[in-house]
C-alpha cells in the first residue's frame, strides 16, 4: 500500500463525512441565525429559545436525510472492504 493510497482513502473518508454532516450543520445554522435574529429584534435574552428550535430542527433533518446518510455509509463501506484485496497486494 503506497502513501498514495492512503491519502486517498483519507481523503475519501472526509469527503463522505462532509456530505452527511453538511445538512445538519446548515440546518443548526440557519435554524440559530433565524432565533438570532429573532431574539435580537424582541430582546428576548432566553438560552433555551435559541437551544430548543435548533434541536428540533436537526432532528427533524435526521428524519428527512437519514436513509440517504445510511445508504451513503454502507455504499462506501462496501466500496472500502471490497478493496481491502486490492490494497494488500
Amino acid at each position: 500500500m503506497t502513501p498514495e493510497t492512503v491519502m486517498a482513502i483519507g481523503q475519501h473518508a472526509l469527503e463522505i463525512t462532509l456530505m452527511i454532516c453538511a445538512p445538519l450543520l446548515l440546518t443548526a445554522l440557519v435554524t440559530g441565525l433565524l432565533v438570532s435574529a429573532f431574539q435580537a429584534a424582541t430582546s428576548i435574552n432566553e438560552m433555551t429559545l435559541s437551544f430548543i428550535p435548533k434541536l428540533l430542527a436537526v432532528a427533524l433533518v435526521i428524519v428527512i436525510t437519514g436513509p440517504w446518510m445510511l445508504k451513503v455509509l454502507v455504499s462506501y463501506t462496501r466500496e472500502l472492504i471490497a478493496s481491502i484485496p486490492g490494497l494488500i497486494n
